[in-house]
């Protein structure tokens, strides 16, 4: 498990840091030795500074993003999920059960009239429907669903 960040960690976040974050994000592959120069910095500063990122959980992984459609995954979705109120309660353990589903690509807790939105990716239409109508909202914690379908997605901005 990743070190929990705090807002104090990212505070003292210079130029430097944000250059080197800013290149890992666009190429987590990148070797020290072109991080460093890209950053202006000696190798062994660099490294040093890369640990201490990771360290204070700024850094919080490194991680192959694999192509879902390569998997034979070729329909990807986003699902809002809004659950009963007596289900609140234990929000963790149906967290849990949603990052434990198979299509599952990534999970966010959400703040408004949905508490959770989730990124899937299927096989085909009739996987999704099966997924939808026949696990999820089949659970006793859910008060209703919503789907919209992924055509195309993009990389934005790190905000780095």
């Amino acid at each position: 498990m990743a070190p929990e960040s705090s807002p104090a960690a990212h505070a003292g976040l210079d130029a430097v840091d944000r250059k080197i974050l800013s290149e890992l994000s666009r190429n987590g592959r990148i070797s020290n030795t072109d991080l460093a120069a890209i950053a202006g910095i000696a190798e062994s500063t660099c490294l040093k500074r890369v640990r201490a990122l990771q360290e204070s959980g700024v850094i919080v992984g490194f991680h192959a993003e694999i192509s879902p459609a390569a998997m034979g995954l070729h329909l990807e979705a986003l699902i809002t999920i809004r659950l009963q109120a007596h289900a609140r309660g234990d929000l963790r353990r149906f967290q849990g059960y949603l990052e434990d589903l198979p299509a599952t690509q990534r999970v966010y807790f959400l703040a408004g009239d949905r508490d959770f939105l989730v990124h899937v990716a299927v096989s085909d239409a009739s996987a999704l429907r099966e997924l939808v109508s026949d696990t999820i909202s089949l659970r006793p914690e859910v008060a209703s669903t919503s789907t919209s379908l992924i055509f195309a997605q993009a990389a934005g901005s790190r905000g780095l």
